[in-house]
């Protein structure tokens, strides 16, 4: 076949395809089926697209009134069961119906016939009115707050949020285990709440504890918390919670050493070594030792 006989053929196949495509564009070019509210122009693709340029808000104003649409149907009825809490189109700086709506379902069931809302699109008045469109949650952590959406949300996504405890009430501050579920591990199981005594608000780690630098828990003082603090206070301690510890034979026996000042026993003590390793008094010479 001759080269001018072929290049014939092709054409004539394109001259086809373009003419199905305007014959039938619902079968030809149709990304997908309609969304159910718009299956009746399944068949006239114009209603909505421009030959060459797709489709265009002009189109989509010729049905869908801007003053109404969110509040009545194309025929001009209420809406009773709205999907959003207000109207919110009326109060977008562009009419731009294409960046958030897409009514064809396209080729898979899992493809959304709506693009994610861009807060850009409306009243810069509006954007930090959070309240206005969307419903309050009513959890533990948001029902204390008395300052806006924005401190801890930021309007391209819910999360991830970056939550400022200042935010909160006094008193809610102190219970952690309003909001937060306490850690299981063995540690944590013994503490009922005072999460401030090691942990600070703006991150829970690092933690500032490290209980060695107090008292080396060696040998038998390997032993549950409430042994030494009593009552989840951990900013105090006792050592008279083990049944050799008595504070009468304690007294006699540091003031025989010349020991008057014995109640802060890690100053001295700081493992299960029967000898001092703290700063604190010599028992000897009465002056301090390094």
């Amino acid at each position: 076949m001759k080269r001018g006989a072929v290049l014939l053929v092709i054409a004539a196949n394109l001259l086809v395809l373009v003419a199905l495509a305007f014959a039938y564009p619902h079968l030809m070019v149709s990304p997908g089926p309609l969304v159910g509210d718009h299956a009746e122009l399944t068949k006239n693709c114009f209603a909505c697209h421009a030959a060459f340029r797709g489709a265009s808000s002009e189109r989509c104003v010729v049905c869908h009134a801007l003053p109404d649409i969110g509040l009545r149907t194309t025929q001009g009825a209420p809406i009773v069961q709205r999907k959003v809490r207000t109207s919110f189109h009326q109060a977008l700086i562009e009419q731009d119906c294409m960046a958030c709506h897409s009514d064809h379902l396209g080729p898979k069931l899992s493809q959304r016939s709506r693009k994610p809302f861009s807060h850009a699109l409306l009243r810069t008045d509006l954007r930090g009115r959070c309240e206005a469109c969307h419903t309050a949650p009513a959890n533990d952590i948001h029902r204390d707050l008395t300052m806006g959406c924005a401190q801890c949300h930021k309007a391209e996504a819910w999360k991830p949020a970056g939550f400022d405890h200042a935010l909160l009430s006094a008193a809610a501050r102190e219970h952690c285990e309003t909001c937060h579920r306490p850690p299981a591990d063995s540690l944590h199981r013994q503490i009922a709440g005072n999460c401030l005594q090691c942990h600070a608000q703006d991150r829970w780690k690092p933690a500032t504890f490290d209980h060695a630098k107090y008292f080396l828990l060696d040998r038998d003082h390997n032993a549950p918390c409430a042994t030494c603090h009593s009552n989840d206070d951990y900013r105090r301690y006792t050592c008279y919670g083990c049944h050799e510890h008595q504070p009468d034979k304690m007294r006699a026996k540091h003031v025989k050493e010349g020991i008057p000042d014995f109640a802060n026993c890690v100053a001295c003590h700081r493992s299960a070594s029967e000898k001092g390793e703290g700063k604190g008094k010599d028992s000897r010479k009465g002056r301090e030792k390094d």
